[in-house]
């Protein structure tokens, strides 16, 4: 079976994506206008400033991590440098591999398995 697609499925698979992609610059683009327009350039987690060609490296991040989440007031967001913003959504994915227990809620032991629940009665019985 031929796996090839046709000339008219590429195309329309084409125009689809760079439609989509599209749509996410112009929307990335308003909401970082918007950003760099109602906060200092100034990274908000390391201090750094930024200016002329080095304003490219300060992104918005989002802090509910929902990037149609783009209120006027800029609530949801905050400038971060290149290296802090990576830094940033990292913890978010360190979090998931170990599992940390928050504030107020107990952590479930990582095994219930105890080997030397009857020790003491089996020493106990060798006397």
């Amino acid at each position: 079976m031929s796996t090839k697609k046709t000339g008219t499925e590429a195309d329309s698979q084409g125009q689809t994506i760079a439609e989509l992609r599209r749509d996410r610059e112009r929307r990335e683009k308003t909401y970082r206008e918007r950003a760099l327009k109602i906060y200092p350039w100034i990274c908000a987690r390391c201090g750094r400033e930024f200016t002329g060609k080095r304003l490219r490296e300060l992104t918005v991040h989002h802090k509910d991590n929902d990037h149609d989440n783009n209120p006027n007031d800029g609530s949801n967001w905050e400038l971060l440098c290149l290296y802090c913003h990576d830094n940033e959504h990292s913890r978010l994915v360190d979090e998931g591999w170990y599992n940390e227990a928050t504030p107020g809620s107990e952590q479930k032991p990582p095994s219930t398995y105890k080997p030397f629940a009857g020790l003491e009665t089996l020493l106990k019985n060798k006397k």
